[in-house]
C-alpha cells in the first residue's frame, strides 16, 4: 500500500472563468460574445416583431378562392402558420445555430393566393410550393446555391443589408400607420402620405411615435433589452388607451386581454397538398413557370435576408461569407416545402429576425425561444396576437437604423461599378416593396456596368447566370409567359 500523500488539486487561478455549460458549448453562446439573457431577450423580440404573421397570413390566403371557388378556413390557417413557423425556426436554431427565424413569407403567399390558386385547387397550389422547396434543397445539395451567394461581391452584400434595413424601416412605418398609401382615386403621382390623411391622427399612431422615441432613447442609453422593453411597455400603454379611449380600429390586432386566451389548434390543412395536380390543370410549361416564380422569390428573398441578418449578427468572416452556410440554406429549402405541406404557403427567413439580433442574439438558442413561443401560440393564439402592430413596429425602425449605420461605410463608393449597383439594390427594395426585386435589379446593373467598363473578367460566372435568370424573369410578361 502506498503511503504517499494524495496529490493536491491545483487551485483555480484568480479571475479564471467558470467552464461553459453544455448548453453554452452546444450553441457557442460565449464563443460568439453573447449571453443567455441576451439570447432569451432576442428570441422574445424576434417573436413579437413577427407574430403578426399568425394573423396576416390567414388574411391573405383566406381571402382568395381557388378555381373551384373554395376558400381556406381561417382557424386552420392560423394553426398551419404557427405550426410551420415553430418547426422551421426550431430546426434553424438547433441545426443551423443562427438567430434567423422563419415563417410564411409575405409576397410568396400573395403569389400563391393570386396567381396559383385561381388556376387550380388549393391542394395543387400548395403542391407547387412543396416542389419549389425540393428544388431549393437540390440546389443546396449540389452546392449551386452557396456558389451563387459566395459570388456576390462584398459591396453588393453590404448593399443588400442596407436595402433590407431601409425595407424593414418602411415596413414598420406602413404597418404602424405612420405613413399610408394614397388611393388611386386621388389621381396623384405621390404614392405615400403621412398618416392616413396627410396628418398624424389617432391613438394608434401616437403609440407608435412614443414607442419609436422610447426605443431610440433606450438604445442611446445602451439599456439592455431596449427593443423588448419598448414592445412590452407600449403594449401596456395601448391596453390602457383601449380601456379609456374610444378607438374605432387598431388595424391587425386589438390590444385587449382576450376573454378566452386558450384556443384548440385545428390541423385540418396539414398534409393537404397535391404535388403534380397543378400540372394537369395548367399544363407542363405553365406549371414549371409557376414553380420557377415561387422558387425565385423564395431563393433570393431568403438569400438577402440570411446575408443581411448574419452580417448584422457578426456571423460572417472577413470576406462577408458565413461558415456553415449550407446547413442554413438546406433548412431554408426544407422550410419552403414544409410550408406547402402544411398549406400555409412557402416558409422563409424573416427579416424581422434583426429585432432579436438588435437585442444581442448571436446563436440558435434565440431561435429555440422564438420557436417555443410559436409552439405556445398554437394554443394561445389570442394572447400571441394581442400585441398591436404599433407597439412592435418601432423595433423595425430602430434595427433598420442600426443596419445602415454598420454597413453603409463599408461600400467602395469610389468604384462606380459597385457603388451604382449597390445604390440600385438598396433603394429598389423599399421602393418596390420586395427584397427579391432589389437583388435582381442590383445584380443586372452590376453585370452591365462591369461589361461597359471592360471588366468582364471580374464578374463571376454565377453572377452572369443569375443576372440572366432575373432578366428572363422580368421579361416573362412581355414574352406572354405569365
Amino acid at each position: 500500500m502506498s503511503t504517499s500523500a494524495p496529490a493536491k488539486v491545483p487551485a483555480p487561478e484568480p479571475g479564471a472563468q467558470p467552464s461553459p455549460s453544455p448548453l453554452d458549448r452546444f450553441f457557442k453562446i460565449t464563443e460568439r460574445g453573447s449571453t443567455l439573457p441576451r439570447e432569451i431577450r432576442g428570441g422574445f423580440a424576434t417573436f413579437f416583431a413577427m407574430a403578426y404573421i399568425i394573423v396576416l397570413n390567414p388574411i391573405i390566403l383566406g381571402s382568395a378562392k381557388d378555381m373551384y371557388g373554395n376558400q381556406l378556413d381561417n382557424g386552420q390557417l392560423v394553426t398551419a402558420t404557427a405550426l410551420t413557423a415553430a418547426f422551421a425556426t426550431l430546426m434553424m436554431g438547433v441545426i443551423g445555430n443562427v438567430p434567423i427565424a422563419l415563417a410564411a413569407g409575405l409576397g410568396v403567399n400573395s403569389v400563391v393566393a393570386l396567381q396559383l390558386a385561381p388556376r387550380m385547387s388549393w391542394a395543387d397550389a400548395m403542391g407547387m410550393v412543396v416542389l419549389a422547396g425540393f428544388v431549393v434543397m437540390l440546389l443546396v445539395a449540389t452546392g449551386l446555391r452557396e456558389r451563387v451567394m459566395n459570388a456576390v461581391p462584398f459591396g453588393l452584400r453590404k448593399a443588400i443589408s442596407i436595402g433590407i434595413g431601409l425595407f424593414i424601416m418602411l415596413i414598420g412605418l406602413v404597418d404602424s400607420g405612420f405613413v399610408s398609401r394614397i388611393p388611386d382615386a386621388a389621381h396623384t403621382t405621390v404614392p405615400l402620405q403621412l398618416g392616413a390623411d396627410g396628418h398624424l391622427n389617432g391613438w394608434p399612431v401616437l403609440v407608435f411615435v412614443l414607442g419609436a422615441l422610447l426605443t431610440l432613447a433606450l438604445i442611446v442609453r445602451k439599456v439592455p433589452g431596449a427593443i423588448l422593453i419598448s414592445i412590452v411597455a407600449m403594449t401596456v400603454v395601448a391596453m390602457v388607451i383601449e380601456a379609456v379611449a374610444d378607438i374605432p380600429s387598431w388595424g391587425l390586432t386589438a390590444p385587449t386581454w382576450p376573454g378566452n386566451p386558450v384556443a384548440t389548434p385545428d390541423f385540418g390543412l396539414v398534409g393537404e397538398a397535391s404535388l403534380f395536380g397543378g400540372f394537369e390543370k395548367v399544363g407542363v410549361l405553365t406549371g414549371v413557370l409557376f414553380v420557377f416564380t415561387v422558387l425565385l422569390s423564395c431563393f433570393f428573398d431568403a438569400m438577402g435576408t440570411i446575408m443581411g441578418v448574419s452580417d448584422e449578427a457578426k456571423l460572417t468572416d472577413a470576406k462577408g461569407q458565413m461558415p456553415g452556410i449550407n446547413k442554413v440554406l438546406f433548412i431554408d429549402g426544407l422550410a419552403v416545402s414544409a410550408g406547402g405541406f402544411s398549406s400555409s404557403s412557402a416558409t422563409t427567413a424573416f427579416v424581422e429576425s434583426t429585432a432579436g439580433v438588435g437585442e444581442g442574439a448571436r446563436t440558435g438558442f434565440a431561435n429555440v425561444v422564438t420557436g417555443g413561443l410559436f409552439t405556445a401560440a398554437l394554443f394561445l393564439t389570442p394572447v400571441a396576437t394581442m400585441v398591436p402592430s404599433q407597439a412592435a413596429t418601432p423595433a423595425l425602425l430602430a434595427v433598420g437604423f442600426l443596419i445602415l449605420a454598420n454597413s453603409v461605410k463599408e461600400i467602395d463608393w469610389a468604384d462606380y461599378t459597385i457603388a451604382i449597383p449597390a445604390f440600385v439594390t438598396m433603394v429598389m427594395m423599399p421602393f418596390t416593396y420586395s427584397i427579391t426585386n432589389g437583388i435582381g435589379m442590383g445584380f443586372i446593373t452590376f453585370v452591365v456596368l462591369r461589361l461597359a467598363a471592360g471588366r468582364s473578367r471580374e464578374v463571376p460566372v454565377a453572377m452572369y447566370a443569375v443576372a440572366a435568370v432575373f432578366a428572363f424573369y422580368y421579361l416573362m410578361p412581355a414574352l406572354g409567359l405569365t
